[in-house]
């Protein structure tokens, strides 16, 4: 259960940078949006929190902040416009091929 605790919290990271992108604009501060983005840092908190009784740290950090970030990445492309080159999908795909393998190699904490 810890790793689906943890691959939730990874998917809550992707909340908190796109509330904070709808949440800033040129009229001003939106409500809605940093809401957004505050309740997904609290709950992707908690759920890293509840993985960490067992998953070791330093696993569990790399992979929720990777997974915060591959998602993040691809949620730009999508919605924002970023940029959609391969060298930028290559050195992302670096990261997910090291969160597979932290999975891969991870026993749990004693």
């Amino acid at each position: 259960m810890a790793w689906v605790y943890l691959i939730l919290a990874g998917i809550f990271e992707w909340g908190w940078p796109v509330g904070l992108k709808f949440g800033w604009t040129e009229a001003g501060l939106k409500a809605g949006p940093l809401a957004l983005a505050v309740i997904s840092m609290a709950a992707s908190g908690a759920l890293l929190l509840l993985s960490l009784r067992e998953i070791p740290i330093g696993t569990a950090y790399a992979v929720w902040t990777g997974i915060g970030a591959v998602g993040t990445f691809l949620l730009g492309i999508l919605f924002f416009g970023d940029p959609s080159t391969l060298g930028r999908y290559v050195f992302v795909a670096f990261i997910l091929v090291g969160i597979i393998g932290l999975k891969l190699v991870s026993a749990p904490t004693p």
